[in-house]
């Protein structure tokens, strides 16, 4: 899982470069990842996830990464973010009860 946000699924995109005598050649664009560690206040620890910058700006607007993970489509999730979202959401629910 090399160049990819483990939180939003983005990875590399290609296209062309284009010179100035419009000779187009292969190019990619790689997002900006990397590994950081999140803390997770329900959890009590720190989890260390390869993250996009962008991904890093909106967890904080979210109010932290459980915030983030309880709103997250599953679908975009990588499997260890799926893990740690059901997780979380079981240690919320049990200290609700």
């Amino acid at each position: 899982m090399a160049r990819r946000c483990e939180l939003t699924g983005k990875g590399v995109l290609t296209g062309n470069n284009v010179s100035h005598a419009h000779n187009k050649t292969r190019r990619r664009f790689l997002p900006n990842v990397q590994e950081m560690a999140l803390q997770s206040e329900t959890l009590g620890r720190s989890i260390r996830l390869k993250v996009c910058v962008s991904a890093l700006r909106t967890v904080e607007k979210k109010g932290g990464l459980d915030a983030f993970l309880s709103d997250a489509k599953d679908s975009q999730l990588s499997l260890k973010a799926r893990r740690l979202k059901r997780a979380v959401v079981k240690a919320a629910t049990e200290a609700a009860a």
